[in-house]
């Protein structure tokens, strides 16, 4: 099985303008996240998929790999697809969040595996919540699963609603919040990138509820590792402060 890393990065973010190219530690953030999925064995590959010529430049100039694709994706799964199109010897295509400078290889290759399974068409990654702030931050969706590993609904808000048990959910039921680092098929993530906005994913803005609305399973496995994400200059702040 060939599987291929692909690291979406764009320049113009509304929350954090240029945010791939900033400094960490000495080193930018795209380069950081590409380092550590090069240390996953189980890629066969990394590429950086970018619109912008700074990002194209800047991972060519630390010996990375980088693509151009459009400026006109909605997802950093549409840009993975118009990538994989040029790749058709790979199986299995990973899209991982390059605002995670510091994701662990582990988390990837626990991802990959899912694909052992023949019939796995998607794949992602939960982690169990363990505090009521979390439990309730409409920034981190939860992730409901069925006895077969496979993710039913994604939502913001805390589901399932613990009638009566207000507000000591946590004690009478095991939460899992979404790990936002996918895996497709190849042929699979062509089709998913061909569907339209659905209704549940227009209501949470979360791209995956078009592929669970659409009749596609997604796999999931549990990691107990926390993933450290740079949406705005305060959460680079803080990071830097740890």
């Amino acid at each position: 099985m060939k599987t291929l890393g692909i690291i979406p990065a764009r320049y113009a973010s509304t929350r954090f303008p240029g945010k791939p190219l900033v400094d960490i530690a000495g080193k930018s953030m795209i380069q950081r996240v590409y380092d550590q999925a090069k240390k996953c064995a189980q890629l066969s590959e990394v590429i950086v998929a970018t619109d912008d010529d700074r990002i194209f430049e800047h991972v060519h100039n630390f010996g990375g790999k980088a693509a151009m694709t459009s400026s006109n994706h909605q997802s950093g799964t549409d840009r993975c697809a118009e990538v994989a199109e040029k790749y058709p010897e790979y199986d299995v295509i990973i899209n991982i969040q390059g605002d995670e400078p510091y994701i662990d290889p582990e988390q990837i290759s626990k991802l990959i595996s899912c694909f052992d399974d023949a019939d796995t068409q998607i794949a992602t990654l939960i982690k169990k919540i363990s505090n009521e702030q979390e439990l309730h931050n409409t920034n981190s969706p939860k992730v409901i699963i069925n006895k077969n590993s496979e993710a039913i609904y994604f939502s913001r808000s805390p589901i399932p609603h613990i009638r009566g048990q207000e507000p000591h959910w946590l004690q009478h039921f095991t939460y899992f919040k979404h790990i936002g680092i996918y895996g497709y098929r190849a042929d699979i993530l062509k089709q998913i990138t061909k569907l339209a906005v659905s209704p549940l994913e227009k209501a949470e803005s979360l791209e995956q509820l078009r592929w669970v609305e659409n009749g596609y399973k997604i796999k999931v496995a549990e990691t107990e590792i926390e993933t450290i994400a740079i949406d705005t200059p305060e959460d680079l702040k803080k990071l830097l402060s740890l």
